[in-house]
């Protein structure tokens, strides 16, 4: 087991958002937060990450790129902890070969390959999202929490991006607003709604219709 939350609140300074949320996580699960939009999927997500801070790589909703470093800089960014300073440095200057022969391969598979050496803040919000997303691959580890880590692509660049993560990743947590991709790529299914988990259930056999309730808004809106 990963991560045990048992009858817990979150919130942030203007109150609780979820409560009494116990959830598990263990190795190879793959996970599809849903829920309309403030139902807590973040909070959620912002929860687990806190406790699994060194063992998780992280796809923000906003990539947060460096807009005036490229494509390479901002991806070859997520080892930035495995490196002396010099050669962080050494690369910021002259990015060296094995670390572009690192890098170029995740571009080139989400689509991205001649985009390498540009600025990130030239891209579109769909790119950039991609650029965020190669580099939390180039982190690596072996669990990932992705915030909506598709929200900004096509469907067709959505399914590219799903698959690369599920192939790099043991264990993916992903909160998603697309409830066929979720239903498509997750093999369990966690549902928020009025501040707490309504479902958690294997996909197997779920259906768009069986997640409709959780879309009909409570008397309360959540973050």
């Amino acid at each position: 087991m990963l991560l045990q939350l048992v009858n817990q609140d979150f919130g942030y300074d203007r109150g609780l958002v979820l409560r009494d949320i116990s959830i598990s996580i263990h190795a190879g699960d793959r996970i599809a937060l849903v829920g309309e939009s403030g139902a807590g999927k973040s909070t959620l997500l912002t929860a687990i990450q806190a406790r699994l801070l060194e063992q998780a790589a992280l796809v923000p909703q906003n990539p947060g790129l460096v807009g005036t470093l490229s494509v390479f800089h901002n991806i070859y960014m997520g080892r930035l902890n495995r490196h002396s300073t010099w050669y962080n440095l050494l690369n910021l200057a002259w990015p060296q070969r094995r670390e572009i022969d690192a890098i170029r391969p995740l571009v080139e598979r989400i689509g991205l390959g001649e985009k390498l050496f540009e600025r990130a803040g030239e891209l579109s919000g769909g790119q950039q999202q991609r650029v965020g997303v190669c580099r939390a691959i180039h982190q690596g580890g072996d669990l990932v929490l992705g915030d909506e880590p598709v929200s900004a692509v096509d469907s067709h660049q959505a399914r590219t991006v799903l698959d690369v993560l599920h192939e790099h990743f043991e264990t993916v947590v992903l909160a998603m607003h697309d409830v066929d991709l979720a239903l498509s790529y997750a093999t369990r299914i966690v549902g928020l709604q009025n501040g707490g988990i309504a479902l958690d259930s294997p996909s197997a056999g779920l259906t768009a219709a069986d997640l409709d309730f959780l879309y009909k808004r409570g008397d309360e809106d959540h973050r």
